[in-house]
Formats: structure tokens, C-alpha cells, sequence
């Protein structure tokens, strides 16, 4: 198939491993597992069906199902097989109906938010229709497919055709797919909104029922090639994953600030005119690549979580179930332009107002800086909050430009430095910036303040958020008390001959740490019950060993993540000077 399937200037993940220059940052960072679990092709996925009598194809939306069916049937009739194939869109309630049942979460007129819908899949369906599906079933192979086929079918034999959700952004900017329960594509900022607060907690939550029964999992993003693997050789490959080590596969993004810091650090990444983001760990998004030998398929980062939450959160898993609450990504001001003025909304905010169950909290770790480079952090002193929204507002109505370091504080940003972003504090990356972003999961919740009067990709403006983020402001961040409890100030912990330990404390209204190692040669350390998700931020490559897992070798700015039950790790540097690597934890 061609591509006017999907919006992106980066191709999907391949089917085999490519050719790449080693000893840099890898693009498809893969987990090895045993040689020949992974397929490839509709023909192979025809030969491991064969046999069965009825079967569920069930996933996610966003998969080209009417293809799939297509080019599945062409394989399984050169097997001398005929299905019977029933869509299961033909049993979902009218689109009249569903608008109606999800309009406490999508029915308001905000373009940019909703609430985290508590239906369950089977609430989209006409119990009607679907016992008319039911009743007509018949032949020697029927095949139920499309989101919810299992629910129809709860014994037939599952193959699960999942996506990863940056691939169905792009089928989404393309017009390509429509929204669980439609027939027409919305435009794509109205698609990712509906996708975040209706069709990805519907559709998580019946994966995650699913998780443990799939006979086959199929990775659907190269709709000419799938991916393929048994449901228990998955299992097995996150078993092994959940007590050693991993990395996920990042995405980038252009955007209207983007700089340059990615294109030249990052081999093989498509030429764009900027990198605004590159998502090192946004877990509801992230993949995780397998690989046997040569071959590749990626999975959503969430199996893992609905499999082994115990093994990766360990003593934190009865606060956070099946969400990872660590988040690491890239800000790229590099030669680019300064990131709006913006604030994140508290816990008890966004769960009363948009049904979420973590606050937004963030961290800036200065990975790398050109010179000048500064951050907008904290007000000035005595600002009078009905003064500033005057000022906003003028500004948004007249398309003027703000006075920004008149009301908000500017700070030189230095290699290594730690500015602390708690939920209510006013701020900004400026330009010439490479951000190690350190967050809690929540990554949507930005209520934009100023925005520098320039337009989003699309010519259009970004839209502001002047009421949620006045109602969020923290006006008591201002001042001296901005450098004192928002610039953090690191405390040696341990030292040796070619080490030291260091702790890079957070503000009291975040829920994670920041430790740095430094090292020559080696270093140990305790995964202390919890998760860890570290980073080489200076050096060449460093060697991880755990206890249970193969040692990995991971770059430069590569982001890893080690499981509570690993226990314990050790970090030995590769590279010629002296490593440096900070890493996140839970309190």
C-alpha cells in the first residue's frame, strides 16, 4: 500500500532490523528474544490460522479494517480456506445514539479538552444488531472483526491487531480513520481529542481483558506487512522485560518552536524543518520493539503494564495500577524559538475537571544549552493577578505582543541544571535549549497563556487557555522564593575514587527524585522497590547489567527505564571520558 494513509515525515518501524551506524543514538531501540517467534505477512498469519473454526480479530481503532480483511482473506484462500466475515461496525449503536452517551465527555465546545470516558466498549454496541450478527453466522470459518469481536465472540480464537498510537495520529492527520463508533474522520485536533478522552480508556481497558487470552498479537502499522507473534511468546518476552531492563521506541514531532538539537544528534531521522518533541517515554503512547535475529514488531507500551504492573512499579503499584507515572521527553529550542508561556493544572483540577487521576508536574533538566540560553520560570515580585489577565487578554484581542519578562522571571539555563515546574508555576522553555523534560505521566494538560502571536503548523493560531490557566496560577511562585524552591540545588550523597552520587531534590508537590551518577569506570545502585528511568546525559554509551537480564548498551541521550523486581543495577561506562547519568525515582 502507498501512504496516503498516514501524515508523517518519519516511516512506520520496519519489519527486519536496518542497517544503522552503531554506537549512536538508535531510532528502533529493540529488546531481543528468542529466533523465530516473529512473523511477517498476511500469508504467515493465514498458515497460523488455518485449523481454527471461529475467530475474533479484535484491536484497536485506527487499524485499516476493511484492508486487513481484504488482503487476510486473498492469503487464507490460497490455503483453500473461505470465511465467513462479520464486521462488528455493522452492531454499534447509531451515531446519533453515541453522541448522545458521550456528551458528559466530548460534548462541550472546547477544542482541546474532554473527560476520561467510564464507558465500557460493550456500551457502543445495539444489543439488538449484534444478536442478529450472532444468528447469522455460519460456514466452516467465520471470522468476527473489528474493535469489541471478542465480546461478540468470547470463544472463538483471539488474534488481537493492535497499533501504536503515534501511527494512528498519523492515519488521523491524513483523514485515513474515523473515531470509534463513526463513520467519517473528524479534522485531526478534534480526532485526538476524542481519541484521548473517549476511544483510548474504552479501548485500553478492554485490551487490557484481553491481555492474558490473545492467541496472536499482530503489530498492524505497515498495513502490507504485518507483524506477528503467539500470545504466549509475547507473554514470555514481557515476563523477561518486567525484571531486567528495556528502552521504548521514541517518536518526534515538528511543532511551531522546534529547533535543530534532534536532527543533528539523532542519526537517520527524517529531514523535517524543525524537532520540537522527541517522546523518549510517554508510556500511553510509547511502543516497545521486539526482535528475533533480524526480525522486528512493536507493541504498545501497555501490555507490559497489564501484565506485569507488580514487577515494574513494585512498591508503587497500589498507588499508580496499571499507569506508568514517569515521563522523560525532549524540548527542542535548539536554533529554534522560545516554547509559550504556560502553566499545569494541580490533581485535584484535572480529576474534577477532566476525570484524570495524576496531576501534571514537571522538571526541566538542561541536557544541553547554547549560549544565553534562558528559562521562564516563576513570577516577579508583588504581581497583581487581575493586572496580568488584563495584560493577556489585550494581548490575545490586539494581537500585541506581551512584555513577558515583565511580569515573569527569566533564568540562565547552564548543562546540567534542574529547573522544578510544580503543578501552578508559571513558565517556558526560551530558545537555545535542549530540555530533558522529568514528568509525571499527564502530558496534554498545558493551558497556554502567551504564545509569542505566532501560528501552529497548520497557519492556524494555538489556541490559549486564559481562564484555566488563570484558575490554576500559583501567584505565591514569584520573587526570591522562585530561585530558593524552583532551581534545585544538588546535595552529594556519596563519593569515590572515580564516582560520585548526587541528589537533585524535587519540590515537595512532586512525587519523584532525581539522582546524577558520575563515573569513570563503574557504579551500583538499588532499584529501592520502585522504578528507575535514567538517562546518559553526558558520555559516549554506558553498559547496564541487572540481575535477571542480558547486559544493554544504551547512547547518548537515550532514555531506559529498569522494573522495580530488577533489584538492582550496574552502569559501566563505555566511553573514553567520564559518564554521567541521572535517573528518576518514585518517593
Amino acid at each position: 500500500m502507498s501512504e496516503p494513509f498516514r501524515h508523517s515525515s518519519q516511516p512506520p518501524a520496519p519489519g527486519r532490523l536496518p542497517v544503522r551506524e552503531t554506537g549512536r543514538y538508535e531510532l528502533y531501540p529493540s529488546s531481543r528474544i528468542p529466533y523465530g517467534k516473529i512473523e511477517l505477512g498476511f500469508q504467515a498469519l493465514a498458515e497460523r490460522l488455518a485449523g481454527q473454526g471461529c475467530i475474533a480479530c479484535d484491536g484497536y481503532a485506527g487499524v485499516l479494517w476493511q484492508d486487513f480483511r481484504r488482503k487476510l482473506d486473498e492469503s487464507l484462500r490460497r490455503h483453500g480456506l473461505t470465511a465467513s466475515w462479520i464486521d462488528l461496525s455493522r452492531a454499534l449503536k447509531s451515531e446519533a445514539d453515541l453522541e448522545r452517551m458521550l456528551a458528559p465527555f466530548v460534548g462541550s465546545d472546547d477544542p482541546l479538552f474532554g473527560r476520561r470516558c467510564t464507558r465500557n466498549l460493550a456500551d457502543f454496541f445495539d444489543l439488538e444488531r449484534l444478536a442478529a450478527l450472532q444468528r447469522a453466522q455460519g460456514g466452516a470459518l467465520t471470522i468476527w472483526y473489528g474493535p469489541g469481536a471478542a465480546l461478540a465472540a468470547p470463544d472463538a480464537f483471539l488474534v488481537y491487531v493492535d497499533l501504536p498510537k503515534n501511527e494512528l495520529q498519523y492515519r488521523a492527520r491524513a483523514g485515513a480513520i474515523a473515531n470509534l463508533g463513526l463513520r467519517r474522520p473528524l479534522p485531526p485536533k478534534a480526532a485526538y481529542r476524542r481519541s484521548y478522552f473517549v476511544d483510548w480508556p474504552v479501548l485500553n481497558a478492554h485490551k487490557s481483558e484481553l491481555a492474558r487470552r490473545a492467541g496472536i498479537v499482530v503489530d498492524a502499522q505497515r498495513p502490507d506487512e504485518p507483524a506477528l507473534i503467539a500470545g504466549d511468546e509475547l507473554r514470555a518476552a514481557l515476563a523477561a522485560l518486567a525484571v531486567s531492563s528495556f528502552r521504548v521506541r521514541p517518536w518526534f514531532e515538528p511543532g511551531p518552536w522546534g529547533g535543530q538539537w534532534c536532527a543533528r544528534h539523532v542519526p537517520d531521522l527524517p529531514a523535517a524543518p524543525n524537532y520540537a518533541w522527541s517522546f523518549e517515554l510517554i508510556t500511553p503512547e510509547n511502543g516497545l520493539l521486539l526482535r528475533d535475529g533480524e526480525r522486528l514488531m512493536e507493541v504498545s507500551f501497555d501490555w507490559l503494564m497489564y501484565l506485569h504492573a507488580s514487577e515494574v512499579l513494585g512498591r508503587h503499584a497500589a498507588r499508580f495500577g496499571q499507569e506508568f507515572p514517569l515521563r522523560f521527553d525532549f524540548l527542542d529550542t535548539v536554533a529554534g524559538g522560545n516554547l509559550s508561556i504556560q502553566v499545569h493544572p494541580s490533581g485535584e483540577y484535572v480529576e474534577r475537571e477532566f476525570g484524570e487521576v495524576l496531576g501534571q508536574d514537571e522538571s526541566y533538566y538542561i541536557l544541553d544549552a547554547a549560549p544565553g540560553a534562558r528559562v521562564h520560570l516563576g513570577f516577579q515580585e508583588n504581581i497583581e493577578p487581575g493586572e496580568f489577565r488584563a495584560a493577556l487578554e489585550r494581548s490575545a484581542s490586539r494581537s500585541a505582543p506581551l512584555e513577558v519578562e515583565r511580569w515573569v522571571q527569566s533564568h540562565p539555563a547552564r548543562k546540567h541544571d534542574l529547573f522544578l515546574i510544580p503543578h501552578g508555576t508559571i513558565h517556558g522553555s526560551g530558545v537555545g535549549n535542549l530540555v530533558l523534560e522529568i514528568s509525571s505521566t499527564p502530558y496534554i494538560f498545558t493551558f497556554k497563556l502567551y504564545d509569542w502571536l505566532r501560528p501552529d503548523l497548520d497557519g492556524r493560531p494555538r489556541p490559549l487557555n486564559l481562564e484555566r490557566g488563570m484558575q490554576s496560577l500559583d501567584f505565591s511562585r514569584a520573587g526570591s522564593r522562585v530561585a530558593a524552591e524552583l532551581v534545585s540545588r544538588p546535595r552529594l550523597l556519596g563519593r569515590g575514587a572515580d564516582w560520585s552520587l548526587e541528589h537533585l531534590p524535587t519540590h515537595r508537590d512532586q512525587y519523584y527524585d532525581v539522582l546524577r551518577h558520575r563515573f569513570a569506570s563503574a557504579v551500583r545502585a538499588s532499584t529501592d522497590e520502585g522504578p528507575q528511568v535514567l538517562s546518559l546525559v553526558e558520555g559516549t554509551a554506558v553498559a547496564l547489567q541487572t540481575p535477571q537480564g542480558e547486559a544493554r548498551v544504551f547512547h547518548y541521550a537515550e532514555t531506559f527505564v529498569v522494573p522495580a523486581a530488577a533489584q538492582s543495577l550496574r552502569l559501566v561506562n563505555l566511553g573514553p571520558s567520564p559518564a554521567v547519568v541521572i535517573a528518576a525515582r518514585l518517593k
